[in-house]
C-alpha cells in the first residue's frame, strides 16, 4: 500500500492550556497508545497522590521510560489519520519551539493552537500566534480546550468569545481566516477529539480528527532553483566527497554541476543516495548524501548551501530583519553580537541599526530608530555577519530566511530576513 501523505505538525499555545493532554488524548484515541498503559500509569499516578491525573502524565512517563531505554516509543510521536500521517513536533517550552522550528529538523506544515477556553488568549498564546507566523506556518487548528470547565459547563457562549478574541489576533498578525479552523475540545475528558461530543449539543461541526484531515499538504518547492544547506560532509574512500544535507527548494540530479556557497566550490553532482540506496533524483524534504566530483573534503563545511551555479546562494555582506524578542535578560542594543542560526549556518552576527521598532500584534511602526530593545518587542534591524553567510530573503526562499538568535545558551529572538546587500 501507497504511504499516506505525510505532515509535520506542532502544538503551540500557552503553558497551562492543555497541549499535552491534547496530544495524549490523540494517541490514544487513534490507538497509537494501547489503554493498558494509560491504565498502568493511573495506578502509578493515584499511589503517589496524583489522583487528578492527566494525559499530560502519560506524556511524561514515556518520556522517562524513553530515556531509560525502555520499549515504548512515541519520540516522534507519529499517528496517523484516515488521510495522513502525522510527525508531531515536540516543542514543550517555545525556546526549544524556536529553535526546532528554524533549524530545520521540523518545519511545521500546520500547527494546533490551543487555548483554553475558561482563561481565553494569554500573553504565550500571543507571542506563539506571531511566531508561528513568523515562521510561516501558514495552517492552523485552533482548538479552544478545557470547555468541560467553563461555567457553565461546556459554554457556546464563552466558545464564542474566546473564538473572537482569536479570530482577532490571528488577523492582527496576518492570517487568512480561510487557513484556519477552530472547534470546542475537552482534551482530558475527550468531548470532540475523536468523536462527537454528547456534552455539545449545540457543535455541529468538525472533531479534532476531522480537522486535521482537512489539512492540506503545501506544495514542494521543486520548481524553485535548488537550495540544499550541507549538515555534514565526509569522505568515502573509493567514492570521495559525500556532503549529507536536506533538500529546501528545487531538485538536485546527477550529472550537473553545483556550487557551494559562501565557500565558493564548484563540483559534479555524481550519485545521490536516500537511506542507504541511489536514486535517480532527489526534491524539497529529502535527507540526502551526494557524490561530488572535483571538491575536497576541507573545501566545504556545514553552513554551506549548495545551489545551481547559474543562480548560487546568497552570500551577503549585510541584511535587514524583522525579529522578535522572546527571551533577553536586559536589552538589546546596537553594537551587539550574537550568534544567528539560520538553516544550517551558525554565525555570529552585528546588529549594526535599529530601524523599527513594531507593534508586535499589528507589525505597526511604533517608534523610529529606538535605542534599545527589549523581550516582547517586535523590531527591524540592519544586521552584519562576521563572516561570509547565505541568507535569502524569506520571500524568495522562507527555510532559508528564517533564524533563531541565541546567546547564552538560550534562544533570545527569532526573525526573518526581509533584505539582503549581497557581496
Amino acid at each position: 500500500m501507497a504511504e499516506k501523505p505525510h505532515m509535520n505538525l506542532v502544538f503551540i499555545g500557552h503553558v497551562d492550556h492543555g497541549k499535552s493532554t491534547l496530544v495524549g488524548r490523540m494517541l490514544l484515541e487513534t490507538g497509537h497508545i494501547e489503554q493498558h498503559i494509560i491504565d498502568k500509569f493511573r495506578e502509578e499516578a493515584e499511589a503517589k497522590g496524583k489522583g487528578s491525573f492527566e494525559f499530560a502524565w502519560v506524556m511524561d512517563a514515556l518520556k522517562e521510560e524513553r530515556e531509560r531505554g525502555l520499549t515504548i516509543d512515541v519520540a516522534h510521536k507519529r499517528f496517523d489519520s484516515d488521510k495522513y500521517y502525522f510527525t508531531i513536533i515536540d516543542a514543550p517550552g517555545h525556546r526549544d519551539f524556536v529553535k526546532n522550528m528554524i533549524t530545520g529538523t521540523s518545519q511545521a506544515d500546520a500547527a494546533v493552537l490551543v487555548v483554553a477556553a475558561p482563561e481565553g488568549v494569554m500573553a504565550q498564546t500571543k507571542e506563539h500566534v506571531f511566531l508561528a507566523r513568523t515562521l510561516g506556518v501558514g495552517q492552523l487548528i485552533v482548538a479552544i480546550n478545557k470547555m468541560d470547565a467553563t461555567k457553565p459547563e461546556y459554554s457556546e457562549d464563552r466558545y464564542k468569545e474566546v473564538k473572537e478574541e482569536v479570530t482577532n489576533l490571528l488577523k492582527t498578525v496576518g492570517y487568512k481566516m480561510e487557513n484556519v479552523q477552530f472547534l470546542p475540545v475537552s482534551a482530558f475528558k475527550g468531548d470532540n477529539s475523536v468523536k462527537s461530543s454528547e456534552n455539545m449539543g449545540w457543535w455541529k461541526e468538525i472533531t479534532m480528527l476531522q480537522a486535521l484531515d482537512n489539512l492540506t499538504v503545501p506544495e514542494k518547492p521543486s520548481g524553485k532553483p535548488l537550495r540544499l544547506p550541507v549538515q555534514d560532509v565526509y569522505t568515502i574512500t573509493g567514492v570521495g566527497t559525500v556532503p549529507v544535507g536536506r533538500i529546501e527548494t528545487g531538485i538536485l540530479k546527477p550529472d550537473t554541476k553545483i556550487v557551494f556557497m559562501p565557500s565558493d566550490k564548484v563540483g559534479e553532482v555524481k550519485t545521490i543516495e536516500m537511506h542507504h540506496e541511489q536514486i535517480a533524483q532527489a526534491e524539497p524534504g529529502d535527507n540526502v548524501g551526494f557524490n561530488v566530483r572535483g571538491v575536497a573534503r576541507n573545501d566545504i563545511r556545514r553552513g554551506d548551501v549548495a545551489g545551481p551555479v547559474d543562480d548560487p546562494p546568497t552570500v551577503v555582506k549585510s541584511f535587514t530583519a524583522q525579529i522578535m524578542v522572546l527571551n533577553h535578560p536586559s536589552v538589546i542594543t546596537a553594537g551587539y553580537t550574537p550568534v544567528f542560526h539560520c538553516h544550517t549556518a551558525q554565525v555570529a552576527c552585528t546588529v549594526e541599526a535599529i530601524e523599527k521598532k513594531l507593534d508586535p500584534k499589528t507589525g505597526a511602526v511604533k517608534e523610529e530608530n529606538p535605542d534599545f530593545i527589549k523581550t516582547g518587542d517586535a523590531a527591524v534591524i540592519k544586521v552584519r555577519p562576521t563572516r561570509p553567510m547565505v541568507i535569502e530573503r524569506a520571500k524568495d526562499f522562507p527555510q532559508l530566511g528564517r533564524f533563531a538568535i541565541r546567546d547564552m545558551g538560550q534562544t533570545v529572538a527569532a526573525g526573518m530576513c526581509v533584505d539582503v546587500e549581497k557581496k
